[in-house]
């Protein structure tokens, strides 16, 4: 029985990055050895097995052939005869195909290490094409390692292209497409996800309101980059910067879908592209079974960033009336969330920061919305009560009361401005 370390603990500690997660082969080995040495075997069909005390996953060396569709389409293989080399070829990229054994020698029948020298991100073999979950997770590395200055080799990406043109991608399941996306959002440069997803011809497979901005123009005088795909992606990396969240993320990456719909006889113009674009979200968080949290979240930035950047002219001085000031802060749950109120206003923000130009520039509108909050919210329910308001009165009253409160902050706030 020989162990060796492989993946991405191999890869990420020749980067120089911290391994987080550490994934062991095991040659020369049967499962019923497996067990008696007190390993726990996951699942009754797929040869991996936890540590009794690390819990580490412990996979004996397999080989795989394509015998169906989609990602579960393979019949395994494991037996000790089979060599570290033959489990490796079946890996997906030559970085992500090294080994190492007790004594910290590197196993690489592939060329990872000339590959991860070069940043350059290869299939190891034809055999990568029998997976199509293998485009997003490619994509997914581009942006994981695009700090590093990785990129695709032209060979791999022309196979990811053919793949995609198949149709083989209808094949995943929703939960699979949507686990890729969660841990592309949470890489520091998400846009490369989607910019080699777009260069293989797979946006517009898995997420045609996202390929229909491709194009569409809008005013240069508050968009300078362009149309509204290259906003949407430095929207999407200025989140990322200004965010942990992935809801945020999300957000920020649908917030404009409802550009995609304006006739193009009205262009550059894109007049009530906020509303139209809540339908195109919740058809895309049905489709991917998103948690309803990003859902929630993705459609109150799409309906509502356009107001909350009215909140304030390019002077600062409050632009709203007082009560849509009090419409939008109820629509999107302040009064009752401010966590997931803040959490909208960084997806706003990132979105203001999204554009050429723009990247640095203040958001004092994000403050000035926890102030106009901060004031709504300052409204004594009881002493309403105590007036001898009574039914439907009490709820009129209370509205009255902030909307005069908010009347009073913006006038204060625009004598000092």
């Amino acid at each position: 029985m020989q162990v060796y370390l492989v993946g991405g603990a191999v890869r990420d500690t020749l980067l120089g990055e911290k391994a987080y997660d550490h994934d062991w082969v095991v040659v020369g080995a049967t499962p019923q050895e497996m067990l008696d040495n007190g390993y726990q075997q996951v699942g009754k069909d797929f040869p991996v097995f936890l540590h009794p005390k690390t819990k580490e996953e412990f996979a004996l060396a397999r080989t795989e052939r394509k015998s169906g569709v989609g990602y579960h389409g393979f019949d395994v293989f494991a037996d000790p005869s089979v060599s570290l080399e033959e489990d490796l070829i079946r890996r997906d990229l030559t970085i992500n195909a090294m080994a190492k054994d007790g004594e910290g020698n590197i196993i690489d029948p592939y060329a990872g290490l000339s590959d991860l020298e070069n940043r350059v991100l290869r299939h190891v073999s034809e055999a990568f094409s029998e997976d199509p979950l293998r485009v997003l997770r490619v994509a997914r590395f581009a942006a994981k390692l695009a700090p590093y200055g990785f990129t695709l080799a032209p060979q791999t990406q022309a196979l990811m292209a053919q793949m995609t043109a198949s149709g083989e991608l209808s094949n995943l399941t929703p939960e699979r497409v949507w686990q890729e996306v969660v841990k592309a959002l949470n890489t520091a440069k998400p846009s490369v996800f989607f910019d080699v997803l777009d260069k293989v011809g797979a946006v517009e497979k898995l997420f045609p309101e996202l390929y229909a901005l491709h194009g569409v123009t809008q005013p240069e005088k508050y968009h300078p980059e362009g149309d509204v795909w290259i906003h949407t992606m430095m929207a999407l990396d200025a989140s990322a910067k200004l965010s942990e969240s992935e809801n945020v993320r999300f957000a920020a990456l649908v917030h404009d879908l409802g550009k995609g719909l304006t006739p193009k006889e009205l262009w550059p113009s894109h007049k009530g592209h906020e509303r139209a674009g809540v339908p195109l979200v919740k058809s895309l968080a049905k489709r991917y079974k998103l948690p309803k949290k990003t859902q929630i979240l993705a459609e109150k930035v799409t309906e509502f960033h356009g107001l909350i950047h009215q909140g304030l002219t390019s002077e600062g001085l409050p632009y709203l009336k007082p009560k849509t000031y009090l419409k939008v802060l109820k629509a999107c749950g302040a009064l009752k969330d401010v966590a997931s109120f803040k959490l909208l206003l960084l997806a706003c923000e990132a979105d203001a920061k999204g554009r050429l130009g723009f990247e640095e520039v203040e958001y004092p509108q994000s403050q000035f919305w926890l102030q106009v909050l901060d004031a709504a919210s300052h409204v004594d329910n009881q002493a309403i009560i105590a007036t001898g308001v009574q039914g439907a009165e009490i709820a009129l009253a209370i509205e009255d009361a902030r909307i005069l409160q908010i009347k009073t902050f913006i006038h204060t706030y625009a004598s000092q401005s």
